[in-house]
């Protein structure tokens, strides 16, 4: 391979996985939803490290290496943290101990003073602002340096308190979390309602910590430990974290009890060894230990590097383990029709949950560990979060084990699975298969994509069940009053998530794209190719060449682009969307307080259109601000006349209103439409 070669196989793989781990910041951190365990996502990261270190003039500032964690999420108040809340590097042994200590003592210049051990709560970071001992602001981390504003709803938690003992400004970090016995009756009423269950505790405090109704937050039991001093005025400033810890709970704020200073880190190793076997005693979930220096000069001296302080890490757990028997292995078809197989498990207890189900990743997986149904398998949940497969016991086979075969037809829709030459992931080609319908419209209307708060996925289920909605677009068509017939839907939820679905079409053709699901395209790519194709017909009409000349799209991601647009029903899609209403340009966002040129405007619609059915002409008119009416009056601005036209064509002549053509009115839709920077295609 030629060195030149050699630099195009790094730079496309140091893409990849920049993509990869995007795609998992995602569905960690905003949908809550990982699908990968933690030891992946550490193998991912370290790769990009070292390509990083290999070629350092192809670090960018978004690169995941210089960032902590995922965007804020949609529908909260961006904060910009003014002291950033950084991640933490990992140790997985005392070998990894050692060689952080050896190199914080020889930028010291001898060893630290000592050193301070605290559990590592598995929950949500957030930040507290105190002024004059009251409780002015409360943040998520987010992305390190802006976080999202959710005061509202941590002012609903009683261990934080409204005000502190003392009226100083204060600015604190602490993990919200949920207890185990709380997470477990939460999953229990969910099951009850029919709702999606939380993956882990972890998931089900950030999921409430993120609710946009604040009493929803209220009813779920969370609590909180903070562990760090960020800012203090008023106070005597700590000189130690130890003293920090001591100024929190002087102030009324709560800190774990399970912390213990150490001179060495002989003493260190100790008291990992001790908590390793403690933390299964706890209600709540940890997945490691915190070790921090303990003297704040030092730690100062030290200082930090774009995603960590120099002065602490974090010892990960060993994941825990044990014996199982798989009782059968089954496939789940996702949003882009993957069909995944996992293994179904006689139920067991592993690190303080019990464990029915494991991912298996794909048929290769399966094939390369010799998994049969049958056998007698060894389980872990890596983090102490995600259940995984680690090997199979062939020693304790009966004979009767089986080999797992992939379906050829999907078990939901019946279509052929295929799996594509050089892929892992097999898929189901049905474009009507109602699973994959399901899982792409939930991730159509989540927060990153076209963020339509309300659309669940019940509601998304009994939508796609009683067939009101067989596409994106139809979501468009629905009427309140339809949609106050589904179960735990009343008026006034249904009026809320009509306005929200409307509220959606102007997120930008950005959003929409990435809303689409094409396979490849995440968040990045999807900004990429908004910005530099501007609309969505210019994209649509792009050749092979010129989507290859779009920085971070490679052969891969234009053929899925090709493919994607290629398929008629998809076209249709796009088109049905633009009828609509839904913008088709990029940056939107800024175009947003512009005021619509039909603002205030009445129509009347009578006769057939060619172009439009009724309904989508009146979401259209709608989406330029102005209003359909059925009736004909003084105050009508136009009449739209169609072909068969009823009484209101006459009407409409004899008080003298502007009657105009479907062609006419064609016409006046582009010129407004030009006017706010979007487009419509007629059928």
């Amino acid at each position: 391979m030629t060195t030149h070669t050699a630099r195009d196989a790094a730079r496309q793989r140091l893409e990849e996985l920049r993509r990869l781990i995007e795609h998992h910041n995602y569905r960690y951190y905003v949908l809550d939803d990982p699908e990968i365990t933690d030891a992946e996502y550490d193998q991912l990261m370290e790769e990009l490290r070292e390509l990083e270190a290999q070629y350092p003039e192809w670090v960018t500032p978004d690169s995941p290496t210089q960032r902590v964690g995922a965007p804020p999420a949609a529908g909260f108040t961006p904060v910009e943290h003014r002291i950033p809340l950084l991640s933490l590097d990992n140790a997985f042994d005392t070998e990894d101990l050692a060689a952080w200590e050896a190199r914080i003592t020889r930028m010291l210049g001898h060893k630290p003073s000592g050193y301070v051990v605290e559990l590592k709560i598995d929950g949500l970071a957030v930040a507290l602002t105190y002024r004059e001992g009251l409780l002015v602001r409360g943040a998520t981390r987010g992305d390190g340096r802006t976080g999202e504003d959710v005061t509202a709803n941590l002012k609903t938690i009683r261990a934080i308190p409204v005000r502190l003992r003392r009226p100083v400004n204060l600015e604190v970090r602490g993990e919200v979390y949920m207890v185990r016995s709380a997470f477990e009756q939460l999953n229990q009423e969910r099951e009850a309602t029919g709702e999606p269950l939380f993956a882990n505790p972890r998931n089900a405090a950030a999921g409430s910590v993120r609710q946009l109704d604040p009493s929803i937050t209220a009813r779920r039991p969370l609590s909180i430990f903070t562990y760090t001093v960020a800012d203090v005025e008023g106070a005597p400033r700590p000189a130690t974290q130890w003293e920090s810890l001591q100024l929190l709970r002087e102030l009324g704020l709560r800190t774990n009890p399970y912390v213990r200073r150490c001179a060495t880190l002989d003493e260190v190793v100790e008291t990992i060894t001790q908590w390793t076997d403690l933390r299964h005693q706890l209600d709540y979930e940890t997945d490691g230990i915190v070790i921090k220096v303990d003297r704040l000069d030092e730690q100062a001296q030290l200082g930090a590097t774009s995603h960590a302080p120099r002065w602490a890490i974090a010892y990960k757990f060993p994941a825990e383990q044990a014996v199982t028997r798989l009782l059968d292995i089954r496939v789940n078809v996702g949003r882009t029709g993957a069909v995944t197989p996992y293994a179904v498990l006689e139920p067991v207890r592993v690190a303080g949950s019990t464990v029915s189900r494991a991912t298996l990743h794909n048929e290769d997986y399966i094939r390369e560990k010799d998994i049969r149904i049958g056998d007698m398998v060894v389980i872990q949940k890596a983090g102490d979060v995600i259940p995984e497969l680690v090997r199979v016991l062939p020693e304790r086979r009966t004979g009767e084990e089986r080999l797992f075969q992939m379906p050829d037809h999907c078990p939901v829709c019946g279509a052929k699975v295929y799996r594509p030459p050089g892929e892992a992931i097999a898929r189901c080609m049905g474009s009507a298969c109602p699973a994959q319908l399901v899982e792409g419209l939930i991730h159509f209307g989540s927060r990153n994509a076209m963020d339509i708060d309300g659309l669940g996925p019940a509601v998304i289920r009994q939508l796609v069940e009683r067939g009101w909605v067989k596409d994106a677009a139809d979501l468009y068509q629905l009427r309140a009053e339809e949609l106050a017939q589904l179960e735990r839907m009343g008026a006034k939820s249904a009026a809320n998530l009509v306005a929200a679905i409307e509220r959606s079409k102007g997120r930008g053709l950005e959003r929409l794209l990435f809303a689409l699901g094409i396979r490849l395209v995440g968040q990045r790519a999807a900004q990429t190719l908004a910005q530099h194709f501007g609309s969505m017909e210019r994209l649509r009409q792009a050749t092979r060449e010129e989507l290859l000349a779009v920085e971070d799209v490679g052969e891969k991601m234009a053929e899925a682009i090709l493919q994607w647009f290629g398929e008629e029903q998809n076209r249709r899609l796009v088109d049905r969307l633009a009828a609509a209403g839904v913008v088709m340009t990029a940056a939107s966002q800024a175009r947003e307080a512009t005021p619509l040129p039909w603002q205030g405007w009445t129509f009347v619609l009578t006769g057939t259109l060619e172009g439009w059915t009724r309904a989508e002409a009146t979401k259209l008119i709608e989406s330029l601000g102005g209003q359909v009416v059925g009736s004909v009056s003084r105050k009508t601005d136009y009449v739209v006349v169609g072909t068969d036209p009823g009484s209101k064509l006459e009407k409409a002549r004899q008080l003298g209103r502007p009657v105009v053509d479907e062609a006419t009115f064609r016409a006046m839709v582009e010129e407004a439409q030009r006017q706010v920077g979007s487009e419509v295609t007629p059928r």
